[in-house]
């Protein structure tokens, strides 16, 4: 990172013409030239003036503000404000406020927001304040830097804000020394005694804590959603847990959503790591509740985790406000998840095609099978293709022709070039074809897992070689495990690298399919996510158990982060006899849509498909002229979950408009009536731009609910709309 606009306050050696007067951004260089002028005798006003010229650009990024006055350090923008006490760096919240819509709480709680071990006692608190520069990948942000140690222990917190979103994101780091990290259970509610005096509801047993709020009421409807990933094992990926807080009571998941039914008004907790199921250092839980107190639990870091010299990361936990109802909760959510990572047209969005779903494995894959498929892509309108395992002189143990291993993968230092046998000339001659039909070129990658990734620099500089010959910067990343701490460090330096040697041109499709990996909120900022693999060979490939999972993950996921599959309907159609929701029971044109929210990702050899296929070119070119824009709003479910019977669908949020997908599955009534997220009671104009649907203008219900018509079943529509209030 940049070290721009860099600004820190030790409260050591400032000269005494200040008194009171407000030093809250003031750069070391800054106050060696105060002190300078004072002990030259400069005239006290020249010297205020230096100090405010000097001093007043530094009040970080555009639109944020972070100030440490006396013993409360403010952190906010336009939209949430958290103000904190002192506490010798050990911050403990005050307030939190939600600016937009003039609504405060107030916290309770008189311990530290972080807790990670009994009577931990503060010294030599600090602050900084840096601001990160725009760039490719980035939005501008303000962080606030704040250190202070606990006996042989350093903590390292970082506030970051943008302009853009109501959250504050919180990082926390450790180094040092600890002999333990606190690690209570808590208690089961079966073994505790009847509650007959105060003392009976104290529940004893403590975990770290990566932050916590004590706020005012009994009224807060709560939710817990809970991510599965693993998808070649789990096809039902999101759990959502609601309940009203009582006795301390613990929760799994990744976001805890708090409603205060008084205010309707409330905050979320989101905790950026992996599924509860494979986290590191795992307790058991992620948030624990009682009443009006929300913590989020679980470092990602053990004690034996944390190193003398070196800065170990915790998990990220990110709070944002809101006011209103669920879809302001939502969009709460979406703002910050759109600024972890921009989304660039020509970068980041993609209609992918890997020839993977056929089975053929790697038996088919070379130079002649490549162009021959990029000119069915091309016919397609396909934007990317990508050559999976077997393009590369190294075998995995994935492939048809060979048995390979990924062990020690180094031991052959040209494992990760193209073979010499299938790519006579190199990727050459298919990139060259590639650029010329507009296609991009794309590749698998498996890093080097021996040894917690010790081999990371090479496998950086396999794919930044590949990059600098061939222009290639899309890799979809397999095979991952991440068992302890020390190998998501070295992912994490091989994708920084990687994207650092690229001008942040890398994207990485992350495989969510097997092992432990990152999830759906962790690795956000390198790419998008490879959901997952079905196949018409072992029946399980169905559209609306794929539509199912776009759908329920689109509620909390951005959509346009998800590589959604469609397959050749026309494949193995035998084994799938009579059954209603075989592929097969679908236009191509339906599946293309169902895949429409989130990355499609054409599942086939583009060769294998029947002329007929192919006549969806215009379809895909249409959708291509909208994905950017579309992509760009908050993308969340409508209507019924997907079942294979429903009238369901996705709406994308642009303010006053925006755009739906809209599917009439094997229902049988022509007319669906689908609860939307606009508004009741307003006008709503509605343009066709695919599918089958009508023009229309209407009023919208309860709900926000729209009628559609589709004629037939198994059928969709996809709608540009205006509010006309």
């Amino acid at each position: 990172m940049a070290t721009t606009n860099y600004y820190e306050i030790d409260r050591r050696g400032i000269p005494p013409i200040f008194g009171n007067f407000p030093m809250k951004f003031l750069s070391m260089q800054i106050l060696k030239e105060i002190d300078r002028n004072w002990r030259s005798n400069i005239q006290p006003l020249l010297l205020i003036l230096t100090f405010i010229n000097l001093s007043m650009p530094s009040f970080g990024q555009k639109g944020c503000y972070s100030r440490l006055d006396k013993d409360t350090l403010t952190i906010g923008n336009s939209l949430i404000e958290r103000k904190f006490i002192w506490n010798k760096g050990n911050l403990v919240t005050y307030s939190l406020s939600d600016k937009k819509n003039e609504k405060t709480w107030f916290n309770k709680n008189k311990s530290p927001d972080f807790f990670i071990q009994a009577d931990a006692v503060a010294q030599n608190g600090r602050y900084k304040l840096f601001v990160r520069p725009e760039d490719a990948i980035n939005v501008a942000a303000q962080e606030t830097i704040i250190s202070f140690s606990i006996g042989a222990l350093e903590v390292k917190r970082i506030y970051r804000i943008t302009a853009q979103s109501p959250s504050i994101v919180c990082e926390t780091y450790l180094k040092g020394k600890i002999l333990g990290i606190a690690a209570g259970q808590s208690a089961n509610a079966a073994d505790q005694k009847n509650i007959e005096f105060t003392e009976d509801m104290k529940v004893k047993g403590a975990v770290p804590v990566l932050d916590q709020l004590k706020l005012e009421g009994f009224h807060w409807q709560s939710k817990a959603v809970e991510f599965f990933d693993v998808t070649d094992w789990n096809n039902n990926l999101v759990l959502e847990h609601k309940f009203i807080p009582y006795r301390k009571r613990t929760h799994r998941g990744n976001l805890l959503f708090a409603h205060n039914q008084e205010q309707e008004a409330g905050f979320f907790f989101l905790k950026e790591a992996p599924g509860s199921s494979v986290q590191l250092g795992y307790s058991g839980q992620d948030f624990t509740t009682e009443f009006g107190h929300f913590e989020v639990n679980g470092l990602g870091l053990t004690a034996k985790d944390i190193r003398a010299d070196e800065w170990r990361k915790a998990y990220t936990v990110v709070i944002g406000v809101y006011s209103g109802k669920e879809v302001d909760q939502l969009q709460a959510l979406r703002n910050y998840q759109k600024t972890i990572r921009k989304n660039e047209s020509q970068r980041d969005e993609m209609v992918m095609m890997n020839t993977w779903g056929d089975r053929s494995q790697d038996a088919k894959v070379n130079e002649q099978f490549s162009l021959l498929e990029l000119e069915a892509a091309a016919r397609l309108g396909i934007t990317h293709f990508q050559i999976d395992d077997g393009w590369q002189r190294g075998k995995s143990p994935n492939s048809a022709l060979a048995k390979g291993s990924f062990k020690n993968i180094w031991d052959n230092p040209n494992y990760w070039k193209p073979d010499s046998v299938k790519y006579p000339n190199g990727l050459d001659p298919v990139v060259k074809r590639g650029k010329a039909l507009g296609i991009e070129i794309c590749l698998w990658f498996n890093p080097s897992i021996q040894q917690d990734y010790a081999d990371w620099e090479k496998d950086a500089s396999a794919m930044i070689e590949l990059y600098r010959k061939y222009g290639i910067r899309t890799f979809k990343i397999d095979g991952l495990s991440i068992p302890n701490k020390q190998s998501e460090i070295n992912l994490i330096k091989m994708f920084d690298q990687v994207l650092h040697e690229t001008k942040n041109e890398a994207v990485f499709n992350l495989d969510a399919t097997a092992g432990r990996r990152g999830g759906y909120h962790l690795f956000n900022e390198y790419g998008n996510i490879f959901l997952e693999n079905r196949y018409t060979d072992w029946q399980n490939y169905y559209p609306y158990w794929t539509l199912r999972n776009l759908w329920q993950l689109s509620k909390y996921v951005p959509a346009e982060k998800l590589q959604i599959e469609f397959l050749n309907k026309w494949r193995n159609t035998g084994k799938y006899g009579d059954d209603p929701f075989a592929p097969a029971k679908y236009s191509f044109e339906y599946l293309f849509a169902s895949t429409m929210a989130g990355q499609p990702l054409a599942w086939f050899e583009g060769t294998g498909l029947p002329d007929q296929a192919l006549k969806i070119g215009p379809m895909i070119a249409k959708y291509k002229s909208v994905q950017h824009d579309f992509h760009q709003g908050t993308i969340l479910p409508i209507g019924e979950e997907p079942s294979g019977r429903s009238w369901t669908g996705f709406q994308s949020i642009k303010k006053e408009r925006g755009y739906f997908i809209v599917f009439r599955e094997n229902n049988p009534e022509s007319t669906g009536i689908l609860e939307t997220w606009l508004p009741e009671e307003v006008r709503i104009e509605l343009k066709p731009l695919l599918g089958h649907g009508k023009s229309t203008i209407q009023k919208t219900g309860r709900k926000g609910s729209l009628k559609i018509e589709l004629p037939t079943i198994n059928d969709f529509v996809m709608y540009s709309y205006k509010i006309l209030r």
